[in-house]
């Protein structure tokens, strides 16, 4: 999840919010901390892919779909990528489970390899797998991803991983706010991690410092405005939202190069950080 982004898979607000009155009716339902502007997500969202244009050489671009909502502008979510393919997901989040079956028919215009479905009562995020390795997995166990997903995972990613690790997941803020093991942890190299250790199981932290990656750790305030959720365009060369100017300056401490980008209405808002607004297809 650090290594050179070389293909990604993005969605305009522009084609997820659509218009004002549509997001004036929506937002609430879907749990936003207020009504986004929409003139403003598209000045964001600008800002953000011309940062994402300088690294990435392949930024495809989901279509906009009635039988999808707000959320849809955050495309980690609906799939997982593997070096076999994407991982079809369906969300914890009811509103969103739409999201799968046009992202489905849209891997399969793009030829873009399809590894595998969750089915039957199964629910998982993208935002709960995190590949700590090419040959390790990490999966939250929370609101959004159950047992019975893991399960279909752990069978679907047999030949792909040598451990799959569950990671459970704290009740935090309640079933209804976005909490994701991506919330408390983004890779940034081989062995360095932006981290949120108050929510974070003991045995996860011990694991990170065994494997010898250092964890920037994210002051509370700076959490709240997503600063745990940072995008490694790759090794130590990421993008997050413009209001962490602690994690910001460890980074750069660290060696890193940082991006920002104003995330207010895009990001903020709605929970979904950089790495929520993106869903890497290929990285080397």
């Amino acid at each position: 999840m650090h290594k050179k982004l070389n293909s990604v898979i993005v969605k305009h607000p522009k084609d997820a919010f659509l218009d004002q009155e549509h997001l004036s009716k929506e937002w609430e339902r879907f749990n936003y901390f207020q009504e986004p502007n929409f003139l403003k997500a598209q000045q964001e969202y600008e800002q953000f892919i011309s940062i994402l244009k300088q690294h990435v050489e392949q930024i495809e671009y989901l279509p906009a779909s009635e039988a999808v909502g707000l959320d849809s502008l955050y495309v980690h979510d609906p799939v997982k990528f593997t070096k076999k393919g994407a991982i079809i997901l369906k969300s914890g989040k009811k509103l969103r489970q739409p999201e799968a079956a046009v992202y489905k028919q849209f891997l399969r215009e793009k030829e873009i390899p399809i590894l595998g479905e969750l089915t039957g009562e199964a629910v998982s995020d993208g935002g709960d797998l995190v590949w700590l390795d090419d040959r390790t997995l990490l999966v939250g166990r929370g609101y959004r991803t159950n047992d019975e997903a893991i399960r279909q995972i752990r069978e679907m990613t047999k030949d792909l991983v040598d451990e799959l690790i569950v990671v459970p997941l704290p009740h935090d803020q309640g079933e209804d706010e976005c909490l994701h093991l991506m919330s408390i942890i983004s890779l940034v190299d081989d062995d360095l991690a932006v981290v949120y250790s108050r929510l974070m199981p003991v045995f996860l932290r011990q694991l990170l410092i065994e494997r010898g990656i250092k964890m920037i750790e994210v002051p509370e305030d700076e959490y709240h405005r997503l600063g745990c959720n940072v995008l490694a365009l790759a090794p130590r060369v990421c993008v997050m939202v413009s209001e962490g100017s602690y994690t910001k300056q460890k980074l750069i401490e660290a060696g890193a190069t940082v991006y920002e980008y104003e995330g207010n209405e895009i990001s903020y808002l709605g929970t979904g950080g950089p790495t929520c607004l993106t869903c890497p297809v290929i990285r080397r």
